[in-house]
């Protein structure tokens, strides 16, 4: 068991340590908003990565609309150079 890089000896010092300064009665309570804490941060990471994955994905379709709008620029431009000259040609 490895929560944080602490396994499971230092879990259990840190406990009894809790355990002493905090007491038993204070014990739960300081248990349940360090989990409450724990888990606020975690929902406010989840929502992080969905912004910057949101993020990645518009400016992936970005980058390939501007991709395709050169393309097309520089087919229009050829354009008019390849039929002025198959008409010299001719």
């Amino acid at each position: 068991m490895n929560v944080f890089g602490i396994g499971l000896p230092e879990m259990a010092l840190i406990f009894v340590v809790a355990l002493l300064i905090f007491g038993p009665k204070k014990l739960p309570e300081v248990g349940r908003s360090l989990g409450k804490a724990i888990r606020s941060f975690q929902q406010a990471s989840n929502e992080f990565q969905n912004e910057f994955q949101k993020e990645a994905v518009q400016l992936q379709e970005a980058v390939k609309t501007t991709a395709e709008l050169e393309t097309k620029e520089i087919q229009a431009a050829q354009l008019p150079q390849d039929t002025a000259s198959s008409a010299q040609k001719s």
